[in-house]
């Protein structure tokens, strides 16, 4: 038998794959797993298939085709009034997660260590893991989820190299304001630290006209690596197109990384997304009113129902408390909504090390047809 060291001993199936597994062996409804179940612009489809078949089928450029880059750079000055160096801050990736990993890899040495948030998203502590760090893990407080800057402030150390931030926020649907990234930067000023932004919901942003960009405040725009998806704007997950945005010197580093874990991105797909987002801006500008309605429609139909809403400002995740409906863990829960009534979510106690004890909390993911939406309604109020 072949001896090895697991470079992630403690890491197992996810309770995503668990859930999933699940809910197709039973036929469930699945609001579990965060990805659309309707299809992306067909402009969009029209355009891949045009330069697949213009013979835009070898590398792309490691740091992605210019005219998807440009298009970027003209999005966030459009949008946010913000000026980037397309050749020089811009990097395309092979989906969001790769950037995260590319970036921590890159940055993060043996003895290092990472602050993160729980409920945080799952990878990034394996890519902490893998690049010898540790990852010291913060429970967000209160019921807004915000970041507990007391124990921030009692958590760096000369040791700390990373803080990633995840605005918006998965799974909770909140996000930093203005202030918080402020109160932020005075924490780190004097400090060596990078700050990774996994901002992949960045277009989904309800009650407010947009999402507020980190980017824009000077004095972190040196530590700060910001991470970007395609497959949440465009409900394109499966094609893995993100990027990221960072300054000169420390996208240099992380391109040293990116050229050896993928090298480039899918090159047909890079150039229609660079059409789309060129030509059809006002698609990326309008999303956030795109899913509103379906956030309204779910959290509105769901008022007379037993669980508790925490209505979200952002992303196209809702948490469900049922504190009034079960004292059950909420792993158990969610298997008996599975088998007793058809329908999967995820247990919000998933993204946590150490979730608190009292919460009875699951996440739903409403990027759904509203067939899906509405059979989802008759489930959960029957419950």
């Amino acid at each position: 038998m072949i001896k090895f060291n697991s470079k992630l001993p403690n890491v197992g199936q996810t309770i995503f794959t668990t859930i999933t597994a699940k809910a197709n062996a039973l036929g469930a409804l699945n609001l579990g797993q965060g990805f659309p179940d309707f299809d992306g612009d067909s402009f969009l489809k029209d355009r891949i298939c045009h330069y697949i078949e213009e013979g835009f089928n070898q590398y792309a450029p490691m740091t992605g085709v210019p005219e998807l880059r440009n298009s970027i750079a003209s999005y966030f000055n459009k949008k946010y009034k913000h000026v980037i160096n397309a050749d020089t801050e811009i990097t395309i990736t092979s989906g969001a997660t790769e950037a995260l990993t590319a970036s921590i890899l890159a940055f993060v040495s043996k003895g290092d260590e990472v602050i993160v948030f729980d409920p945080c998203y799952d990878s990034y502590v394996p890519a902490i893991e893998l690049a010898g760090g540790s990852a010291k893990r913060l429970n967000l407080v209160g019921d807004g989820f915000s970041l507990p800057f007391s124990k921030i402030k009692e958590t760096i150390s000369d040791k700390t190299r990373m803080i990633i931030i995840n605005s918006p926020h998965n799974p909770t649907g909140t996000r930093l304001k203005k202030s918080d990234w402020i109160e932020l930067s005075k924490m780190v000023d004097d400090k060596n630290i990078i700050l990774l932004s996994d901002e992949v919901y960045e277009g989904i942003c309800f009650d407010e006209e947009y999402h507020f960009n980190p980017r824009s405040l000077s004095s972190l725009e040196e530590r700060l690596i910001s991470v970007y998806s395609f497959g949440k704007s465009c409900h394109m997950t499966g094609w893995k197109v993100g990027y990221l945005i960072a300054k000169p010197s420390l996208t240099l580093e992380v391109r040293k990384l990116h050229q050896y874990i993928t090298f480039s991105t899918f090159t047909a797909a890079q150039m229609a997304l660079a059409d789309f987002l060129s030509e059809k801006m006002e698609t990326f500008l309008s999303l956030g009113d795109f899913y509103k309605e379906k956030r309204d429609f779910l959290v509105n139909g769901l008022k007379e129902s037993r669980f508790k809403v925490i209505n979200p400002s952002s992303t196209y995740f809702c948490l469900l408390d049922y504190s009034n409906i079960s004292k059950l863990s909420d792993v158990d829960f969610c298997l008996k909504l599975i088998e007793e009534h058809g329908i999967a979510t995820i247990p919000i106690s998933g993204f946590y090390e150490n979730a608190p004890e009292d919460q009875k909390i699951v996440r739903v993911c409403f990027a759904k047809d509203q067939e899906t939406l509405a059979r989802a309604l008759d489930i959960l109020n029957a419950i």
